[in-house]
């Protein structure tokens, strides 16, 4: 899995397609992610102790990896993830355009 926790991806399809958004949570297992203000749902929720709040509240699910690409500021656009080998240190480029992301 190419995508990372903080990175900045774009949603290829779904109701939230074109959408930027910053990667809350990785899931390598699952091949999920967690992205910010993408796939919300309204949960309702129970109050489980005495004064906590009951009530709908709005939050994000996983969306499949295979649904999002990385996004390249010099492009501008969603891209495809390569890796570049500077001695000992491996880092992702840009299939498009070769910048660093």
């Amino acid at each position: 899995m190419n995508i990372k926790k903080n990175d900045t991806v774009v949603v290829l399809s779904g109701k939230d397609k074109g959408v930027k958004g910053k990667v809350l949570t990785a899931m390598p297992s699952e091949n999920k992610v967690i992205v910010e203000k993408v796939n919300v749902a309204t949960c309702h929720t129970k109050a489980r102790r005495q004064g906590e709040q009951s009530g709908i509240i709005k939050r994000e699910i996983p969306i499949r990896v295979c649904k999002v690409a990385l996004y390249c500021p010099k492009c501008d656009r969603g891209v495809r993830v390569g890796f570049k080998l500077d001695g000992d240190k491996k880092t992702r480029i840009c299939r498009k355009c070769g910048a660093e992301i």
